[in-house]
């Protein structure tokens, strides 16, 4: 049997090609350079690590508290906590260099080849697919004959462009990564930060992450303003002077993120998973444990499928994909667009996570990657809240009359 290629071995490769080996499918991961550090914020729902079998030594950090600084500076609070307590409410906070090298390893172990090289070209046709790639060392052009491709290279998939499809909108990311003296890193023992306004990213956010030994400053925007990255970034350094101060820069890292899911993402002999098929959630951005899911559900959809490696088969992937998420992907991206539409709005959403009712389901939701049912009066309470919140920072404030001067 010829293997299945699997494009790309970060965390959603790793996982569709582990997935593949375990089941006896023979399985090629081709990665351009495992050297490389994918620059990420690295937040992990706790779900993943039970899901995927992953031990716990590859968590930076348990976050328990999070803080959301409005544009005015006003702050709120989160404890970290779902609808039912558990020992599982936190965010795994993990650094991409140990968490990736794992993933590939396991695969490797399991039975996956490596190589390390860049892919090049695809050729279609009856009986298989040609694959062509440059190695990372020496350069040499060297074919694969596969029986399929997964297509796990990011953000600007090749993968998908030799499918012919067109590039997807990206946000831009960018962060440093600063130890702090001990007495500085203390404020970010157990709390990650989101960070809202114009000046650090007039359509997404900015964040504060702890890790092991630093902490990750970054901030999110959209392609209308991309290219203002550095400057955003700089203001953020600015506005958590205090907190910074005294630390040492590690790292700079800058990568994309896709700001919407393809319209397909299974076609002949070919499936795209992860950043490569859209698959990240608008409203933080978050792409491990979806790339990791969409990996295994493409994995298991060909093991179950070979030999037949045609459209109509591969794309019960793409079918169970949205049966499953197609709600929560539709949600986050509304509500991104709603929070983060303006100042004045992302007062609003600040407000709007000071709710019990919010802040319960919101991690119910991320922990458990679930859509949680929510009941008719806590439907009530936070309607209220929101309608509220818009009066409060959309309608004009009355005037003191000011006494006549004689």
């Amino acid at each position: 049997m010829e293997p299945v290629l699997v494009v790309g071995a970060s965390v959603g490769g790793a996982t569709a090609a582990e997935t593949l080996a375990r089941a006896g499918v023979p399985v090629v991961m081709l990665e351009r350079d495992t050297s490389r550090i994918k620059p990420c914020g690295g937040a992990v729902p706790p779900v993943a690590f039970d899901e995927f079998d992953l031990p716990e030594s590859l968590i930076a950090r348990k976050v328990h508290h999070a803080l959301v600084h409005s544009p005015s500076e006003r702050t709120v609070e989160i404890e970290v906590a779902g609808i039912s307590r558990s020992n599982d409410d936190y965010i795994a906070m993990c650094c991409r260099e140990v968490f990736d090298s794992y993933l590939r390893q396991r695969a490797v172990q399991h039975g996956a080849t490596l190589i390390e090289g860049q892919l090049t070209d695809l050729v279609f046709d009856g009986a298989g697919v040609t694959a062509t790639f440059r190695e990372r060392f020496g350069g040499a052009r060297q074919q694969i004959r596969a029986s399929a491709v997964i297509g796990a290279d990011g953000a600007y998939s090749t993968t998908a462009k030799l499918l012919g499809l067109p590039n997807l909108p990206r946000c831009v990311a960018i962060q440093e990564r600063i130890r702090l003296p001990a007495a500085k890193m203390a404020r970010w023992e157990d709390t990650a930060d989101l960070y809202l306004g114009a000046e650090v990213s007039p359509d997404l956010y900015a964040w504060a992450f702890p890790k092991s030994d630093h902490v990750a400053i970054g901030i999110g925007t959209g392609p209308a303003h991309s290219k203002r990255a550095r400057e955003l970034l700089a203001n953020l350094k600015r506005r958590l002077h205090a907190d910074l101060e005294g630390g040492e820069v590690l790292l700079e890292e800058a990568h994309a993120l896709p700001m919407q899911p393809r319209q397909h993402m299974a076609f002949e002999r070919a499936m795209l998973i992860g950043d490569a098929a859209g698959l990240v959630v608008n409203t933080s951005g978050e792409g491990i444990y979806w790339a990791m899911k969409s990996g295994k559900m493409a994995a298991e959809t060909l093991v179950a499928s070979l030999p037949d490696v045609s459209l109509a088969a591969l794309r019960r992937y793409e079918r169970q994909w949205w049966k499953s998420y197609g709600t929560m992907y539709r949600f986050l991206v509304w509500l991104q667009k709603w929070g983060y539409g303006n100042p004045r709005q992302m007062e609003v959403f600040t407000d709007m996570c000071r709710n019990q009712d919010v802040q319960r389901l919101t991690f119910e939701s991320y922990m458990h990657k679930t859509m949680t049912p929510v009941p008719w009066l806590a439907q009530v309470r936070m309607t209220a809240d929101i309608i509220a919140a818009q009066v409060r920072h959309y309608l004009p404030r009355r005037r003191t009359q000011q006494p006549a001067v004689a």
